[in-house]
């Protein structure tokens, strides 16, 4: 893990958010670049002609340079913390769609991890996070991990691994073995087994066995959990099992496929109090 990307505006989850990703890039043994992105949003037009171009409006114009200069002045006073001077810590602002620039920036600059907040400041400031982290667990082409409160790299013990191991790809694994290498952390394999999809013990704990032997996974825990749905399920049995992270894989689907299969990643990142690192398991 060579360069992580922390969407920051700020706000306090976006400094929880970068506090994690600069304790993961001190713990890993190889050099790492935590890199901030502060978008700047285009106000919405409230006038477009009747041929889509856009009246000139020149206090737009203004606000966007003042927000450009507060930026820069806080980015700054940021860099200068004592706090992060044993890291490779960069910044960029930039004006546009938060989604479309931090989606950019994962393509055009190699990054390998998006650590993030799932809620930030309120009104006209709320750039980076909210429904921006959603869209990034659902379409990311790299791992994202998302947080809502303070959380520490070195209490990362137990990573509980919820799927229903059915067609996981191997490149899919392979990053769950580089997150677990990167904690040192026991993985808590498990099938949340739920009333409109039952399977019985025998069949799913044979399923968890054939997947760890297939894919040779080390420091691991077998468990079926039982609840009314898949996604409350995730998040109560890593309550129960007091895990520090969960792990999970999205179907990174569009249209319908989406709401049948692909929210539960989201309403998971929506409700845990822990960290949640998601991909896409169609994602490479």
């Amino acid at each position: 893990m060579n360069k992580i990307l922390v969407p920051y505006d700020f706000s306090d989850v976006a400094l929880h958010a970068l506090n994690f990703a600069a304790d993961l890039a001190r713990k890993v043994k190889e050099h790492c670049t935590v890199n901030l992105i502060n978008v700047i949003e285009h106000p919405t037009p409230d006038t477009i002609k009747t041929m889509g171009i856009v009246d000139y409006d020149p206090m737009e114009a203004v606000y966007i340079k003042q927000m450009m200069i507060t930026m820069e002045e806080k980015m700054k006073a940021l860099m200068a913390d004592a706090k992060y001077k044993d890291i490779d810590l960069n910044y960029k602002i930039v004006l546009g769609q938060p989604f479309h620039e931090i989606t950019n920036e994962i393509t055009t600059t190699g990054v390998e991890l998006v650590v993030m907040g799932t809620s930030g400041v309120s009104g006209a400031e709320e750039f980076l996070v909210g429904s921006n982290a959603e869209r990034m667990v659902r379409y990311s082409k790299c791992p994202v991990i998302t947080l809502s409160e303070e959380s520490n790299v070195s209490s990362v013990q137990d990573i509980v691994f919820a799927s229903n191991f059915y067609e996981v790809p191997a490149s899919f694994v392979e990053h769950i073995k580089r997150l677990q290498a990167a904690f040192d952390a026991e993985l808590k394999i498990v099938k949340i087994n739920t009333p409109a999809s039952f399977t019985t013990t025998r069949h799913d704990m044979k399923q968890m066995s054939n997947f760890v032997e297939k894919f040779d996974l080390k420091n691991y825990s077998l468990d079926i959990y039982n609840h009314t749905n898949e996604e409350d399920g995730i998040v109560a049995y890593a309550e129960d099992m007091g895990a520090d992270l969960i792990a999970l894989g999205t179907n990174q689907r569009r249209g319908v496929g989406h709401f049948i299969n692909g929210s539960i990643a989201e309403d998971v990142v929506n409700h845990s109090k822990i960290p949640v690192w998601t991909f896409g398991l169609d994602a490479e």
